[in-house]
């Protein structure tokens, strides 16, 4: 990958124990319904370990939590993130990195991520969970996305909407694509 991954682990390891503990399920529960080792959940929990955007998916349906829980840094009322900065997390299959750029509010239910991607290998990601939509606007390059049955070609001014419970696909057509994405979930 191109991308440095700036994920503080620290972060990640207080927020799986927190959300584990709400959900009050064993780390051998999470592990088996993540589809990871419980070894490496146990890392995880406990700051060890640089984990891909794929094995946090995975955690983050398994304990019922949109994905920006298991990422987001407190923040105070004013949040500014430069272009570039912030917490990133990569993909293990793609040269697919995502920037969380906002966290949803307990009351609200969105959040926004910053998406920067390199052609060669598509980022075919697995359903989320049920009312989650996804909202694309590509900002640089170009980029097949959408569902896996009805993904459309996209560019800079683009914009996509869809349910994101189903398989869906982001593939960079051009080099240094970027897009912003905002999903939500009711």
């Amino acid at each position: 990958m191109t991308h440095e991954n700036t994920l503080p682990i620290e972060i990640v390891a207080k927020a799986l124990k927190r959300e584990r503990r709400k959900l009050g399920v064993s780390m051998a529960e999470i592990a088996r319904q993540a589809g990871i080792a419980k070894s490496t959940l146990s890392q995880l929990e406990s700051g060890i370990g640089n984990p891909s955007l794929e094995t946090l998916w995975a955690l983050s349906i398994a304990l019922q939590v949109p994905f920006s829980k298991l990422i987001e840094v407190s923040s105070s009322q004013v949040q500014l993130i430069r272009k570039g900065d912030g917490v990133k997390v990569s993909s293990e299959h793609a040269d697919y990195t995502s920037l969380l750029l906002s966290a949803c509010p307990a009351s609200a239910r969105r959040d926004i991520y910053q998406i920067m991607v390199q052609p060669g290998q598509a980022r075919q990601s697995a359903p989320h969970m049920e009312g989650v939509i996804e909202h694309i606007i590509v900002t640089k390059g170009s980029a097949l996305i959408g569902p896996n049955t009805q993904a459309e070609t996209l560019y800079p001014g683009d914009y996509i909407s869809y349910s994101a419970d189903q398989e869906h696909i982001f593939d960079a057509l051009e080099a240094d694509t970027e897009a912003i994405i905002i999903m939500e979930q009711s």
